[in-house]
């Protein structure tokens, strides 16, 4: 051993460790990898196949008081893995959980007539407006909050960790550092004009170590909360910005949306009564100076 380089010390003990695992029944291995898990759906992916740079709808929205809303997440069709790969992404119950929550927020308002939950089964991937307008005459529905997401997990395993294989699976004595990164968007469309009245983002971030044994179990677990605190994020966010969609109608009518009352709805919305009544009547103003 004394004539044994230094640089080859290191290696040789290695081995002889190995051998020694060997024997008593358990494996010696060394990581050093990266590994990725990508989920994601896109808003303009689904409503805007093939193109490039869609253009705006002309004119303008026309919103009939009280709404009858949609929240549905969009088809992915896009989930590209490298390394290890979990055995699900998000599933269809959890994005039903995650909706209904969505949902829970915005009930209560007067001018939301109901809110439908529609199942992921009910759109096509790159389906675009075609497929909403099916949605719309099936469901009744008049504005739709479609909800995409991104989600990466990066799993780096340390350098020289010493993972021991035994008759009941893998055990990491250091760990893997597991980063779940999720992206969150809803775009609020109304269906007839094919405009988007506003979107809103939300964003998480977990991070976790765990044992071989419990990666995959751990990651899921992860992959689950990076949705669920992502999704707190993304109700205040949407909360806001209805808020300020609220405030353009009423500083900018002609410039966002043209607001109407179905028959029997006497409600004044988040809108305001008095609001609506002067634009109403500055419609009918305007109406005959419009001719001249």
């Amino acid at each position: 051993m004394n004539h044994l380089k230094p640089r080859l010390l290191f290696p040789a003990l290695l081995a002889l460790g190995g051998a020694l695992l060997l024997t008593t029944g358990g494996c010696f291995s060394l990581w050093d990898g990266q590994n990725q898990h990508h989920q994601a759906s896109s808003v303009v992916g689904y409503l805007y196949p093939n193109q490039t740079d869609p253009l705006p709808p002309p004119g303008l929205p026309v919103l009939r008081l009280p709404l009858r809303v949609g929240v549905a997440f969009v088809p992915s069709g896009n989930q590209r893995n490298s390394g290890y790969i979990p055995p699900n992404g998000i599933t269809e119950a959890q994005k039903a959980v995650l909706l209904q929550r969505v949902a829970d927020e915005f009930k209560g308002r007067d001018y939301i007539e109901h809110i439908e939950i529609v199942p992921t089964s009910y759109l096509r991937p790159g389906g675009g407006f075609t497929n909403l307008d099916q949605v719309r005459n099936l469901l009744g529905v008049d504005v739709i909050a479609l909800v995409a997401y991104d989600q990466v997990q990066f799993t780096d395993e340390n350098l020289l960790s010493l993972s021991y294989w035994t008759i009941v699976g893998a055990y990491l004595f250091h760990g893997n550092k597991n980063d779940t990164q999720t992206l969150l968007e809803a775009a609020v469309y109304d269906i007839a004009s094919r405009h988007l009245l506003f979107r809103a983002p939300g964003t998480s971030s977990v991070q976790g170590g765990s044992a071989a044994v419990n990666l995959a179990e751990n990651l899921r677990t992860d992959s689950a909360k990076g949705f669920d605190a992502g999704t707190t994020v993304l109700i205040g966010n949407l909360k806001t910005q209805l808020e300020e969609f609220r405030e353009r109608v009423k500083q900018s009518p002609d410039a966002v949306a043209h607001i109407e009352h179905k028959p029997g709805y006497t409600g004044s919305g988040a809108f305001g009564g008095a609001f609506l009544a002067a634009l109403a009547l500055l419609s009918l103003v305007r109406k005959p100076w419009r001719r001249t």
